[in-house]
């Protein structure tokens, strides 16, 4: 018993021992990495902002032309889903605006990244490059259609088109943050070990880089599905987005906060999906 004793004593001295050498924080505010995911207060956010929108629209605060209720919604949804509206069923619908997202998406990162990562390295790219993005950025997507029109026509290239250029100047100006923000003694070690000026550009720019250009991939990708409404103005006849334009012509706003809704849900999970590629890619972000 004695013993028993003794063998407990000392795998609880080893323990306190362990934890005395782990180092403490000593920071309460300011440290990111003492701040969890809050999935608690995400469900309570989403829960209180439901409660409150079937309380307004059951007491009538707002007429139900306006705002109405989350079961007629919901049934809104159900009904297009299995029945379709004007030729598609929702998920038609949804397919056409994910494929012209994608699409514009990919394009736009495809040809940002690159020339944002010229741009830090080079004055010649940047000189020639930066007016012209500077000068496109600003304009609102509305303002290309009549030109996208003309140059494109009304198929899916001139929506494609569109997406592309809200895409490529936010990847530009994030991949050229990203080359700019790496420090001069990363790259002055890196030489010093024998590095040649490619190995330079892909182990120590990109690499350094990767943080900024994945914060622009989910900063685009929400200003695509942003846009997604313009570039689907541009004499559609389908998608998520001209559904909830078609909708709102004739004042029918359980379409269009359905509508509001799926695009919601769907660029939330795009969001996550960057993410956790961003978790695997550069596990190190925040952590030097």
């Amino acid at each position: 018993m004695i013993l028993t004793v003794k063998k407990h004593l000392k795998g609880f001295f080893r323990i306190r021992k362990k934890n005395a050498t782990r180092p403490k924080k000593t920071i309460k505010f300011g440290d990111p990495t003492t701040i969890g995911k809050g999935r608690v207060y995400s469900i309570l956010s989403i829960i209180t902002l439901l409660t409150l929108w079937f309380f307004v629209s059951e007491i009538k605060l707002v007429p139900p032309l306006f705002l109405p209720s989350p079961l007629k919604v919901l049934g809104k949804f159900i009904e297009i889903s299995t029945e379709g509206y004007r030729g598609h069923t929702l998920a038609g619908h949804v397919f056409i605006s994910m494929y012209r997202i994608l699409a514009g998406f990919f394009l736009g990162c495809l040809a940002g990244i690159p020339v944002g990562i010229s741009m830090g390295l080079s004055r010649i790219v940047r000189g020639a490059m930066d007016p012209i993005i500077e000068l496109y950025r600003p304009v609102p997507p509305l303002a290309f259609i009549p030109l996208i029109i003309v140059w494109m026509g009304i198929g899916d290239q001139g929506k494609v088109f569109l997406l592309f250029l809200a895409v490529f100047s936010i990847m530009v100006i994030n991949a050229r943050s990203g080359v700019r923000s790496v420090t001069i003694e990363k790259i002055h070690a890196a030489y010093s070990l024998g590095a040649n000026r490619w190995q330079v550009l892909y182990h120590v720019i990109l690499v350094n880089a990767l943080p900024e250009i994945f914060t622009g991939m989910r900063v685009a990708m929400g200003v695509a599905w942003g846009t997604l409404v313009a570039a689907e103005m541009v004499a559609a006849t389908s998608g998520i987005g001209w559904m909830v334009l078609n909708s709102a012509r004739f004042l029918r706003t359980d379409i269009v906060i359905m509508g509001i809704i799926v695009m919601g849900i769907i660029g939330y999970m795009f969001d996550l999906l960057i993410r956790s590629i961003e978790k695997k890619v550069i596990p190190w972000k925040g952590k030097t």
